[in-house]
């Protein structure tokens, strides 16, 4: 067995047509974001200096989420560990997952992290990625039937609180929509805010989603697939979009808008979408096209369930993505393995329920 297929069978099984995540690769990637949560450097800060009281430490302001490199790739990192607790009992290093989250997501911290964001010229800090993970973060905690789980989501709640009310106020301002393949994709965004405020029953920023969705996504055609994707992409624009809309779409009516915006999912062998190449797994930004390869397998896996034709095709192409990637999500440079593995358990547990 070769070493590429030798690690596609510590982390994946294939059940019912889609990979899921093995116990055994549950445990190993595990160890990534418990590596770093409470690294404090290298760090890269998007902080505004409005004056020189934040020119410190940055865990000075963030006290949670101060590790793996960026504020957003914590939160990830913090959900990730949430949701391996969950999916897998009896986890290896269990206590010191839950000690390291207890540590970090307390009441009083989460109360200093808010503060960044009062700050007039930080209000936008994180948004539109950072945000939306938070409100992940916490509908994974909201969801946790254990009683830290319970203390956790409460400590957690007035920060995403403070983003529900944050994002609504943001999408009414929002001229057009945010067609990026980085952090500050729209779509992505709200499939993730979406899934926040349906658990928290937020019908607020359900309904402010809803209505911005519609406006700027329900009467696409023909998506540009080919100028997918660009050397810095960790996220499919297209794909993104067609993720957001089953949510927000009635089955029927999702099913012309997709055919409408996707027309070569309907394919035998679908084409549109080739696999990212990653030539240099130190570049910081050239890495990002393995992010690109698991975020286009959990899009899809979405897509394949709420789509009535071609499944088996759809969950072929996810398939293929998540093969290409998962063996360089551990590639031992620090540049992808303080964020990829989130985004391989996301692929793996939470894109294909």
């Amino acid at each position: 067995m070769s070493t590429t297929s030798a690690q596609q069978a510590l982390y994946t099984r294939n059940t019912t047509g889609h990979l899921d995540l093995t116990p055994q690769g549950a445990a190993h990637l595990a160890q990534l974001p418990l590596r770093c949560m409470q690294q404090e450097y290298p760090y890269k800060t998007g902080v505004v200096f409005s004056d020189s009281s934040l020119v410190t430490a940055p865990r000075n302001y963030h006290p949670a989420f101060y590790g793996c490199f960026d504020w957003h790739s914590s939160v990830h990192g913090h959900w990730m560990l949430v949701r391996l607790l969950k999916s897998f009992p009896g986890l290896p290093r269990e206590q010191e997952i839950v000690r390291k989250l207890s540590e970090n997501l307390t009441a009083a911290n989460i109360s200093q992290e808010q503060e960044l964001f009062k700050n007039r010229e930080n209000k936008g800090f994180e948004r539109i990625y950072g945000w939306s993970w938070l409100l992940q973060l916490q509908r994974e905690l909201l969801t946790w039937n254990d009683p830290l789980g319970k203390q956790l989501a409460a400590n957690v709640q007035p920060l995403a609180t403070q983003f529900s009310r944050a994002y609504t106020d943001f999408l009414g301002k929002l001229v057009y929509p945010i067609r990026v393949g980085e952090h500050t994709n729209l779509a992505f965004g709200l499939c993730l805010a979406w899934d926040y405020a349906v658990t928290a029953k937020d019908t607020a920023l359900q309904g402010a989603i809803r209505q911005a969705a519609m406006r700027f996504y329900a009467a696409d055609v023909n998506g540009p697939v080919a100028y997918e994707p660009g050397g810095y992409d960790f996220l499919s624009p297209c794909l993104e979009e067609a993720d957001l809309m089953w949510r927000i779409l009635p089955h029927a009516a999702y099913q012309q808008w997709l055919h409408k915006f996707l027309p070569g999912l309907g394919a035998d062998k679908i084409t549109i979408f080739s696999i990212g190449q990653v030539k240099d797994r130190t570049d910081g930004k050239l890495v990002h096209l393995d992010g690109l390869n698991l975020s286009r397998a959990w899009c899809l896996y979405g897509i394949a369930r709420h789509t009535d034709k071609n499944k088996a095709a759809i969950l072929q192409l996810a398939n293929e993505h998540l093969e290409a990637a998962i063996p360089h999500v551990a590639s031992g440079d620090y540049a992808g393995e303080h964020w990829l593995a989130s985004f391989a358990v996301y692929a793996l547990t939470t894109g294909n329920n």
